[in-house]
């Protein structure tokens, strides 16, 4: 992964986690505190940018097993049947598409980190495939060391913890079994490659300040324009904490 770093100043960071999770919050607040910073954010969605053959995977997957397509939301709910759909058959289906994704995701990291953006955010990365696998398989688990050795490492992959059922009313498109299902996988993920940071369940402002803090220790970011030259590149832990304290 240095070698992709090693001539730009671009930083990464992924967050991963279970349906409900909050992901989309997190990340628009990072993404609100940065640019208020005078910072360039560039956000990739992993399934609309990175992952391959999607609308067929969408369709095929609607036809066989007679899912409900789109985004759940509280007010109306839907019963997705993909990812929770589970036999040998499909994961095969899946080291395939997994293979292909993290070809995918590799290619996309090395455009990212060549922009000129202060932060590249990837809404999920590989470890949200990675996580619907049998794990305790050990020709998964070689499988898994082979796609984190083709995947970068971003500088922090924030994994938000989060209570199945309160995820689910708030996104509820999958059986809340396998939201329960999901998160432990997570979590047994995160123990075999490591590297992973957990931020527990909490509330939507702790969260944030805890996703915050892990930005200011691992991450440094380069001088604005019309600092001079000797000036070394700003650090995280020097922008304003003011941000922290905002909704």
């Amino acid at each position: 992964m240095d070698s992709f770093r090693k001539n730009n100043l671009a930083n990464f960071v992924s967050f991963s986690g279970i349906d409900g999770a909050g992901k989309s919050t997190q990340i628009e607040a990072l993404c609100t505190w940065l640019r208020e910073d005078s910072r360039k954010v560039l956000v990739i969605r992993f399934w609309d940018d990175v992952a391959r053959l999607t609308t067929l995977r969408e369709s095929t997957g609607h036809r066989l097993f007679k899912g409900d397509n789109g985004i759940g939301t509280p007010a109306l709910p839907i019963n997705r049947r993909d990812k929770n759909v589970k036999s040998s058959l499909m994961t095969g289906v899946r080291l395939i598409l997994y293979f292909l994704d993290a070809l995918s995701l590799r290619a996309a990291v090395r455009k990212a980190l060549r922009s000129d953006a202060d932060l590249v955010i990837f809404d999920r990365y590989s470890y949200d495939e990675l996580a619907n696998l049998p794990l305790g398989n050990p020709a998964i688990r070689m499988y898994i060391r082979l796609i984190n050795k083709i995947v970068p490492k971003p500088q922090i992959s924030y994994f938000l913890d989060a209570d199945p059922a309160k995820a689910r009313e708030r996104k509820p498109e999958y059986p809340l079994e396998f939201l329960h299902t999901n998160r432990q996988s997570f979590l047994e993920l995160s123990d075999q490659i490591g590297g992973i940071s957990v931020i527990p369940s909490m509330p939507i402002q702790e969260v944030k300040r805890a996703i915050f803090r892990l930005a200011f220790e691992k991450i440094s970011f380069r001088a604005l324009d019309g600092k001079s030259k000797g000036d070394a590149p700003v650090n995280a832990d020097s922008i304003q904490l003011a941000g922290l304290d905002r909704a």
